[in-house]
């Protein structure tokens, strides 16, 4: 339909957002029109009402749609309606008043320092490329916090050894310098001293490549950082993302500002890092119920009194 049709084309080239966003709200709009008119031809975005909305929510929670997907299929309409307003073809969006689905947000998964710290103290064969870049991929998504797509992204030229910074472009192409320390800047020295001498060249466009000097791909990187944080118990998931998030707890618990970590991370908003905050509180009343003598209720005995 061509009002759909551009919408998610001003939303993928005008707002930027991510081919898969632009083709989670087309699946969510084309249930919409599904619902309101099987025929597709007779549907008319035109003419739908808040009522019309409500209808369709109250159904996708009877057939079991969890509270997360019906609220990104609420945002959804709402953006669509909102852009219909925008260009003066509806008076009203009847997606504005839409309570929007309320969820309970699992707090983040990430790994203990020690498990992390038995992970890269361990002894490797230095002179295996596929080892020795493997482990700077744990390094430098534990020790920088970038997202997997980020790494996988990395130019060689965006990594400044001398200036300890990485130069990593983001979610909606936006870039952001992220610092890194000493031991990062020694294995990436080592990592490209052993790059040359595998794959014949002293520079590469891409950072990470395999031994044929191709670069990285989403799930390649994926079943490396699975397999080397099972090695160490890593815990129950053992993704890219879950070493994100090992980062900034790691950095909260050490006394960074959250505005800090925010910029770090990338994030649009304060109110995506707060998130780690709670991680780092429930680690700290970990400690408190392992360390201090009197935080485990102990069995008293009374005696009777006479």
């Amino acid at each position: 339909m061509k009002l759909v049709d551009d919408f998610l084309k001003y939303i993928r080239y005008e707002l930027n957002l991510s081919a898969c966003t632009v083709s989670a709200y087309e699946q969510d709009l084309k249930q919409l029109q599904q619902f309101l008119s099987p025929d597709e031809n007779e549907f008319d975005p035109l003419s739908v009402t808040s009522g019309d909305l409500r209808a369709w929510i109250v159904n996708l929670d009877a057939h079991g749609i969890k509270a997360r997907s019906i609220r990104r299929k609420e945002q959804a309409v709402r953006s669509f309606f909102q852009f219909l307003l925008k260009r003066g073809l509806v008076k009203s969006n009847p997606a504005a008043e839409l309570e929007l689905a309320k969820f309970k947000k699992p707090l983040p998964s990430y790994v203990r320092i020690d498990n992390m710290n038995a992970l890269l103290d361990g002894d490797i064969d230095e002179t295996d490329f596929k080892l020795v870049r493997d482990r700077l991929i744990i390094m430098m998504l534990y020790e920088t916090g970038i997202r997997r797509a980020e790494l996988i992204g990395l130019k060689d030229a965006d990594v400044d050894v001398p200036k300890r910074e990485l130069k990593v472009l983001g979610k909606r192409n936006k870039e952001r310098v992220v610092p890194f320390g000493d031991e990062l800047a020694d294995a990436i020295t080592a990592y490209r001293r052993l790059r040359s001498a595998t794959i014949g060249l002293d520079r590469t466009e891409r950072f990470f490549v395999r031994e044929n000097g191709d670069e990285l791909y989403a799930s390649l990187v994926y079943r490396t950082v699975h397999s080397l944080l099972a090695t160490v118990g890593g815990g129950r998931k053992l993704s890219p993302h879950v070493l994100r998030h090992t980062f900034a707890s790691a950095m909260l618990n050490n006394g960074a500002e959250l505005n800090s970590v925010k910029e770090i991370l990338g994030h649009e908003s304060l109110a995506a890092t707060q998130i780690y905050t709670h991680i780092t509180f429930s680690e700290l009343k970990t400690n408190y119920k392992h360390a201090h003598p009197r935080a485990l209720k102990k069995e008293v005995h009374y005696g009777s009194e006479d």
